[in-house]
This record gives C-alpha cells, sequence and structure tokens, in this order.
C-alpha cells in the first residue's frame, strides 16, 4: 500500500479530468503528481481554480504564503509542468493558470526532458491522463471534438478553392491570429512514447509550435524557443512531408488556441486513443477526403500516409454482380458504443492496406508493391519525371530493373485475361531511360524530420540490390551511409553475375552514381572480417549493420570429375567474364547444367566467348524450368541447345582436362509436397563430348570471417537467421537483407528487402523504439480477375520494342531498344486501370494529407 499524501490525493482530485471518479493512490492523478510535487507545492495549487488565471498576489492572499515563497514555488512548479502562465488581460500583466491534466499539466511534465528522464514514471502518467478520462465520455464526443483535447486541421491546400470554409479550419487563420508570437518545442507524445519503449520511428524534435502566450511559457520555462513565421511554415511543410497530422488545442474557448502541433500516427495520444476507441470524432476536422475514381490509378500513396486508416486500396473495374460497395465504419453518433467497440490492440497488427476484394494484381504481385498504375498513367501524359519519382517511393533502380525484372507484374495482369498483358517493364525501361539522358537527374530530397541530419552512422555492407537499396531509403531519412564492398566496384551481382547483353554497365553506373550524388560513401576493397571487423566498425561509432554481400559463390555437384581443367561454376565464369569481357575464351563445345536464369545467362556468354556449341541440360522439363519464358526464347534463338529431363553423373576427364559428362534421366523432380527431391534413373545415361561443363545449379553464400565476434546465427543453407518482419539478428545491431536471408532471388525482392532493412533499423538506432508496433508489412490482395465484367477497353495491341543492329550472339552489347515514345502512350493506354484508392468518410479525420502524397496523381 503506498504511503497516502492527503494534500496531492486532493489535488489529483480538484483537477481530474475523469467524471465521477473517487481518486485513490491507485491512481495516476495521484503518483503522477506525487512524483514531483512537494506538498508545499500541493498547498499553493489548492488555493488556485482549476483553469483560471491568477495574479501573484491573489494566490499569495489565498494560500497565507509569502508572496516572495509563492513566487518561487510558482517558478519551480513552471518549469515542472504543473503550472501555465497567461497575459490575456487589460494591461498584459502575468497570470499563472493551474490545468487540468490534459492538454495540461500531464502534457508540459513531459516537455520538460531532464525532468522526464529522471522520472520516467511521467510517461506513464501522461499515458493514463491521455485515454482514461476519454474511457466513458467518448460515445457522448460530437463531430469536431467540442473542447476535447485535440481538433484536426487540414493542410490547407487540401481544402477546395470553391468551398466556403471556417477560417478556424485554416493554418493562415491561427498564424495571422498569433503573429510574431511562436515557439517551437518538443512533442510530449513523441518523447512518452519513446520512454515507454512503444515509439515507432517517429523521432522527439522541434515540431510542435506554441503560440501567443503558451509561446512565452515555452521559451520563459526553458522548454522552446521562438521561431519567426517563416520558421513556422518551413515546419508545416515539412511536417506534411513527413506524413504529420495538423492539430490545434481547442479548449480555450472560442477563437482561441496554444498549439500547432505536427502529431505522428501511431504515437500521438490524441489520434490514438480515436483509434483506440473507434470514433474519429473527438478530433476530426469539418473536412472529408473522397476519391474521383475517374483520376485515381490506385498508387497507394495516400493509402500509407493515411494515419487512421481510412483510405485503403481496392478496385475500379465492376464485378459479375455489378460494382463492389465497400463497408463504413460504425460511429457512435448511431450505435450504442463501448468496450465491445473499441479496438485496444489496434497497433499491434500490421496495417491493412487494402480491402479484402482485393485490388490491381500488378501492385499486389510485385515485391516491392510499385505503384504501377499511377507511373503508367503519368508515362500516358508524357510526365517522366514525376513518374520517375513516384517509382523511386519503392525502387532506387527502375533502369536495373527494367532490363531484367523478372516480371511478376505483368505475370499477374488483369489485361493477359482479354488478350496479352500490358507491357509494364518497357514502360518502365523507357521512363528511366528518359533520366539517363538527363544532364540533370533526380536527387531525392536526404534529411530528417526536423530538416537536418541524423548523427547515428549506419554501415552497409555489400553494394548489392539489397545493400544499395537499404542505404538509398537511410540516406534519404538523414543518416550518414557507408557501403562496405569487397569488389573494386558497386554493384554486387547486378554488376558481376549479370552479362552486359542483358544490362549493360553504364546502366547500373548511372543509378549508382544517384547515391553518390546523395552522400552515400563507398569504400571498395574492404573484406568486413579480414580488412576490418565489426567490432572495430563498431569502435569507429558505428550503430547498426545491414549484411547484404548477396550469394556470390557458385554451388557444384559433388560428382566425379568436378575438379578437371575446364570445369567451373557459372557464377565463377560470369563473374571472370563481367570483370573484363575479352579476358575470357572457351574453346571447343560446352555443357551448362541448370535451368535457371543464370543458366540462361552462362550459356549465352559461353557462346560469346568463343565456344563452338552451347548445349543447356537441366532436370526439370520445360513447362517447370525456373527460367523465363523470354529468356528461353532468347538463347534458343542463338542456337544454344536445351534439353530437359536430365541431371549430372560423372564428369570424364583425360589428363586433368574435361572430355566430356555422362548424364541420368531425371524421372521427377519434386515430391508430392513439391519440394526438391529428384528421382533418377540410373540406368538411362546418356555420354556428351565436350572441352568445358559449367556448373550452374544454385549458389552459396561466401560469409568469410564476416560473422567473427558475432552472435549472428546460420541455418543449414547458411543463410543467415532473423525476425522475418524486422531482418534482426541475434546479435541486435545486425540486420540481414537480400539473398543472405532468403537464398538467391532477383534483384526486386531484394530492393524490397533493402526498404524494410531500412525501416528497422531506423527505429533500432534511436533507443525506445519497437521494430514492430504499427509498421505497414505492405499486405495486398489480388482481386478475382475471373469474377470481372469487362465491357470497354482500348483494343491496341502489346506494343513490342524494336532491336539495334548486330548479331545478338557475337556481341555483349543489349541490342534490345526500348519503346518509342509513341509506343509507350499507346501501351499506357491498355492499361484496364483495376484498381482505386478507396475512403472511409466516416473513419476519415480529415487531416488532409493524402492531398500531399497524391499531389503526383490528383485523385483526392
Amino acid at each position: 500500500m503506498k504511503e497516502e499524501r492527503k494534500l496531492i490525493l486532493k489535488l489529483g482530485q480538484m483537477i481530474t479530468d475523469r467524471v465521477g471518479v473517487k481518486v485513490t493512490v491507485e491512481d495516476p492523478e495521484y503518483w503522477g503528481l506525487a512524483e514531483v510535487l512537494t506538498d508545499e507545492m500541493a498547498e499553493v495549487c489548492l488555493s488556485m481554480k482549476v483553469t483560471k488565471p491568477m495574479t501573484l498576489e491573489q494566490i499569495a492572499r489565498k494560500s497565507g504564503k509569502d508572496p516572495e515563497r509563492v513566487q518561487k514555488l510558482l517558478d519551480e512548479m513552471s518549469m515542472i509542468g504543473m503550472i501555465e502562465y497567461n497575459w490575456e488581460n487589460a494591461d498584459h500583466h502575468k497570470q499563472y493558470v493551474l490545468p487540468m491534466f490534459v492538454p495540461g499539466c500531464a502534457e508540459f511534465m513531459m516537455m520538460n526532458d531532464k525532468q522526464v528522464e529522471e522520472h520516467p514514471i511521467l510517461a506513464d502518467f501522461f499515458e493514463n491522463m491521455s485515454r482514461l478520462p476519454l474511457e466513458k465520455v467518448t460515445p457522448m464526443v460530437p463531430p469536431g471534438g467540442s473542447g476535447i483535447g485535440m481538433h484536426v486541421i487540414p493542410v490547407e491546400k487540401a481544402i477546395p478553392a470553391k468551398q466556403e470554409s471556417a477560417s478556424v479550419e485554416h493554418i493562415s487563420h491561427w498564424l495571422k491570429k498569433y503573429q510574431d508570437k511562436y515557439a517551437v518545442g518538443a512533442c510530449s507524445c513523441r518523447r512518452q512514447q519513446r520512454v515507454r519503449g512503444e515509439g515507432c520511428g517517429e523521432i522527439e524534435g522541434d515540431l510542435c509550435i506554441g503560440v501567443g502566450d503558451m509561446a512565452d511559457y515555452l521559451v520563459e520555462t526553458g522548454k522552446g524557443h521562438y521561431i519567426t513565421q517563416e520558421e513556422v511554415l518551413e515546419i508545416l511543410e515539412r511536417a506534411e512531408r513527413n506524413g504529420f497530422v495538423h492539430q490545434i488545442t481547442n479548449i480555450d474557448g472560442e477563437d482561441k488556441i496554444f498549439a500547432i502541433c505536427n502529431c505522428a500516427p501511431g504515437v500521438c495520444n490524441a489520434l490514438r486513443t480515436s483509434q483506440l476507441f473507434n470514433t474519429p470524432n473527438m478530433s476530426r476536422s469539418a473536412y472529408r477526403a473522397h476519391v474521383e475514381a475517374g483520376k485515381c490509378v490506385a498508387c497507394g500513396q495516400c493509402v500509407e500516409v493515411c494515419p487512421v486508416g481510412a483510405a485503403k486500396l481496392g478496385q475500379k473495374l465492376c464485378t459479375k454482380q455489378g460494382e463492389i460497395s465497400y463497408p463504413k465504419s460504425l460511429l457512435p453518433d448511431t450505435e450504442k458504443w463501448g468496450p465491445d467497440k473499441w479496438a485496444p490492440d489496434y497497433r499491434d497488427h500490421a496495417k491493412i492496406n487494402c480491402y479484402d476484394t482485393g485490388t490491381s494484381p500488378c501492385k499486389t504481385a510485385c515485391p516491392a508493391h510499385l505503384p504501377v498504375q499511377g507511373y503508367i498513367k503519368m508515362a500516358a501524359e508524357g510526365r517522366y519525371l514525376d513518374a520517375l519519382k513516384l517509382i523511386k517511393t519503392e525502387n532506387p533502380f527502375p533502369a536495373v530493373c527494367g532490363a531484367i525484372c523478372n516480371r511478376r507484374c505483368e505475370d499477374a495482369c488483369t489485361r493477359a485475361t482479354i488478350d496479352q498483358a500490358v507491357a509494364i517493364d518497357e514502360i518502365k525501361r523507357f521512363i528511366a531511360e528518359q533520366e539517363l539522358k538527363e544532364n540533370t537527374r533526380f536527387v531525392p530530397l536526404c534529411e530528417n524530420h526536423e530538416g537536418k541530419q541524423f548523427t547515428q552512422k549506419i554501415a552497409v555492407i555489400g553494394a548489392g540490390p539489397a545493400g544499395m537499396s537499404a542505404a538509398y531509403y537511410l540516406r534519404t531519412k538523414g543518416y550518414p551511409v557507408t557501403i562496405f564492398e569487397k569488389e573494386s566496384r558497386a554493384g554486387g551481382m547486378l554488376m558481376n553475375g549479370i552479362p552486359s547483353f542483358r544490362l549493360e554497365k553504364s546502366v547500373i553506373e548511372a543509378e549508382i552514381d544517384i547515391l553518390k550524388q546523395m552522400g552515400i560513401e563507398f569504400r571498395y576493397n574492404v573484406e568486413i572480417g579480414k580488412d576490418i571487423t565489426i567490432p572495430e566498425l563498431r569502435a569507429q561509432g558505428y550503430q547498426a549493420f545491414y549484411i547484404a554481400i548477396g550469394a556470390q559463390g557458385g554451388r557444384k555437384t559433388g560428382i566425379p570429375g568436378e575438379d578437371a581443367k575446364g570445369v567451373t561454376t557459372g557464377v565463377e565464369f560470369l563473374r571472370s567474364v563481367n570483370l573484363n569481357e575479352d579476358s575470357v575464351h572457351l574453346n571447343g563445345r560446352t555443357v551448362v547444367i541448370g535451368g535457371g536464369n543464370v543458366a540462361i545467362d552462362v550459356a549465352r556468354t559461353a557462346l560469346r566467348t568463343g565456344s563452338e556449341l552451347v548445349s543447356m541440360y537441366c532436370l526439370e522439363s520445360e513447362a517447370e524450368m525456373p527460367a523465363a519464358r523470354d529468356e528461353v526464347e532468347e538463347a534458343k534463338e542463338e542456337d544454344i541447345q536445351i534439353q530437359c529431363g536430365w541431371g549430372p553423373k560423372e564428369i570424364l576427364t583425360e589428363n586433368g582436362a574435361v572430355t566430356g559428362i555422362v548424364l541420368k534421366k531425371c524421372i521427377s523432380v519434386f515430391d508430392e509436397n513439391h519440394r526438391f527431391a529428384p528421382v533418377y534413373n540410373e540406368n538411362d545415361c546418356i555420354t556428351l563430348e565436350c572441352e568445358n561443363v559449367l556448373l550452374s545449379i544454385g549458389q552459396t553464400i561466401l560469409w568469410g570471417n564476416l560473422l567473427k565476434d558475432t552472435a549472428v546465427e546460420l541455418r543449414p543453407n547458411q543463410t543467415a537467421q532473423a525476425d522475418p518482419v524486422t531482418y534482426q539478428t541475434a546479435e541486435p545491431d545486425i540486420f540481414v537483407g537480400g539473398d543472405v536471408f532468403t537464398g538467391p532471388k532477383f534483384a526486386i525482392d531484394a530492393i524490397a528487402a533493402g526498404k524494410q532493412g531500412c525501416v528497422s533499423i531506423h527505429r533500432f538506432v534511436h533507443k525506445g523504439h519497437s521494430l514492430t508496433l504499427c509498421r505497414d508489412l505492405r499486405q495486398f490482395v489480388e482481386l478475382d480477375k475471373n469474377n470481372l465484367d469487362i465491357e470497354e477497353f482500348d483494343t491496341a495491341k502489346r506494343q513490342i520494342p524494336g532491336k539495334k543492329s548486330g548479331i545478338a550472339k557475337e556481341t555483349f552489347r543489349d541490342l534490345r531498344s526500348s519503346l518509342t515514345e509513341e509506343q509507350v502512350k499507346i501501351e499506357a493506354g491498355r492499361c484496364l486501370g483495376c484498381g482505386a484508392s478507396v475512403v472511409d468518410e466516416n473513419k476519415c479525420i480529415g487531416c488532409g494529407l493524402c492531398t500531399t502524397n497524391a499531389s503526383l496523381m490528383p485523385s483526392i
């Protein structure tokens, strides 16, 4: 049983926000105040009238204390956050106000950073007083909040010019009213959540703007500093870029506020409680977002920025049953409300990005969930730079992916149910090439939420697509990032594993150059674990590590003869050629073992390095081959023989050199659970004469001593063990991504992993932040393509890019041309526009942030 301090208990009862509650020593109204107030301070407070301004003389007279002593106590309590100031009187003399808890002393106490560090229980105090008073009253709160705490005001440019609107809904109204009296301080909610260990990646900083008397109070008590109106506007614009919600305090009476806050979803107490109690009424503005379906292209940017999940992706096309009717949230205006309607664990669940009836298949199928419809529409309008910026929200390497992507978006395209899929990748390639032709290229803004740079140094190990993507997104957040690469150049397998006839080195170099312009540092010829260790990098100040070294080793079969001269793994072979195309020469006949995309690259490269006859042998049937269909066809066009259903048994040698290979018939590749478990007929064999055998049956991870003196654990297949959501390993400051975690996959998978790695590292290096709370896991559902009623569509045929002059198998140059501008516009017109954003107007709080993120495509 806690010791009862009667004066503190009485004060807590007097200023509680809760209706009909008898405060006890177990309640936050008591223990929060008891943490920082003396009994003498409580005596002074008890002599005051709640929320009523009083002079020093009035307080001294009421308390019966010496004015000098009262002044000292008031000053101390002002610093603590128990007392606020007021000058709103005829001669503008200073008055003191005893506020209620929230917004009030519970919030003001959190503004004192030193005090909170000494008394972290104040964070729990603020949390409780932000929530408990609303448990009973939330069903009664009308739209607009009616004086309950905070009131959302929309991004001003979101308000339609033709619409008549109340001045109090305009930021400009409040800036004019309180002109030349602004101060800025740290956000109490962000600090509270960080101290409680529940931060969601929204970092403290000078973001909350006090106006009028509050500005003076912040400065006098050391909780903030004065700023100009120009600085206010800069903070507000930056807040909108970062997806923060503008809110004002609306408890001081008509046309009065004391702050303009820039609130972060997931940590703001006002926004969190409205989600917890499942009602936006407590704080929403007078505006509602709506979608102009004809303009919406389902880019999903508005969905991802919506702080309350009111915007989700749905579909635009009619079903066989007609248009889909999307559900609207219930509201306490019309329903009996209580705990059964609340969502107390709303932050524990992944953000839901789309309705369960689904959205556009292209966005769903892409591992990075690119806003495909958006950039296709922009391309149709000739807005290539806008399209590029939109692509780079999810993929820093559009030109690279335009050349080598395995096109899962096209495989899923709804248009393919009519004739042929939209040439999505060709359109993306065209967009990226327009930028490559420009003298000035798009370099994203690299700053943190305060318009500054973070000081936490991040080390990325491996300059492949996963590592460079993580570095790209970390840099856009304002981090100093260094990429360590053991090779003499960046690119990883993009540079060393993909032949130039599929991806020209100049294309990779151009996109890497953007990273350098962003300020990312590259250190080449540095092998971590050999030239320097992770513990040594920690000693240099690096606070987190992202390991993405890829799977750059080749796998062997274990059959007799594979150590002979003339036998090489496909990965080693491609690396040698990519380092110097003129240095590798194959004589005679070459057999390539494998059926994937890498094996196709190996075979086509062997042809270009002089082999007179190249044949491929794989276990799978042609239908089961993992290689992309278009790449298989390109290989056949170059007279490469592809034989399916055979596996290696023995390599024949003479004097240590290859003379041939024995292959055995593969009866089946997978077991009943579709696990790789090949079965052979050892008696059904063929023997081929050849001088070269290139093994392209898989890749391995070459760890070396990279993980020495770390706690990182490996799976039996040598991939790193890590959390599947956060990518954090058993060594808390080490994260992994790309092939070292998943095993060999495609570049777009690695790019998606790099962005998620950035999210985790950003949260990790700021203590007190959860790696999982309120995390957007980018989960999408594909619409039912078998239940569509498509009546009208552009009847143009899929556009085919041309080819440059030359004989493909005789050159390492990429002879594939891009679509022409005219073809791009025709092809973009073939898009059916499957997806669309859908806004639940009952859930919308009217912040207008969706308009700032949908401004590239004005759909909202």
